[in-house]
């Protein structure tokens, strides 16, 4: 009975096809008859609670003004998919992993939830991808490189400094 309710799901699943995806030129979609926008409405008609804002609008503080802030205040400080307690990525998982082998705090901000963010990040740091790591205000790399740093003992040193500057503070 299970079996056959499992094909009968998979039946019905394969039997959408992806190809029925409709792109405009405004940045909606139509798929299987349901609209998917990617753009910001500019009706009038739309209520303020609903429409974009600029946080840090007349605020006289920049991204990069928070990245510096974040990055000197926390000893281990994570730019990352998703948050420590729920990785949106491989690279990001592994990242929380290694740390977590350490009990450091770690502080983190989940570069999907703002694209100007992870923009300037990219810019902060000059490195293109995530997760990124910084130690006691150092620029580290990513989860490939504190592997790295892990399995030679180096990680260890670096973190041992941050836990004694997470405990001053």
């Amino acid at each position: 009975m299970a079996k056959a309710l499992s094909n009968m799901l998979l039946k019905g699943i394969g039997s959408f096809n992806s190809t029925r995806t409709t792109a405009l030129a405004s940045g909606s979609s139509y798929q299987h008859l349901m609209r998917f926008s990617t753009t910001a409405s500019n009706d009038s008609d739309t209520h303020d609670d609903f429409k974009p804002t600029d946080k840090l609008e007349n605020t006289g503080v920049t991204l990069k003004d928070i990245i510096e802030q974040d990055v000197k205040e926390n000893p281990v400080m994570l730019y990352m998919k998703g948050d420590p307690n729920r990785p949106l990525c491989g690279f990001s998982s592994l990242a929380v992993k290694i740390l977590q082998e350490y009990r450091v705090p770690i502080s983190s901000r989940n570069i999907l939830e703002d694209i100007e963010l992870k923009n300037a990040v990219k810019a902060f740091s000059t490195w293109p991808t995530f997760p990124q790591i910084f130690i006691n205000g150092e620029f580290i790399g990513g989860s490939d490189i504190i592997l790295d740093m892990h399995k030679k003992g180096e990680l260890e040193e670096k973190l041992k400094a941050a836990a004694a500057a997470a405990s001053r503070q």
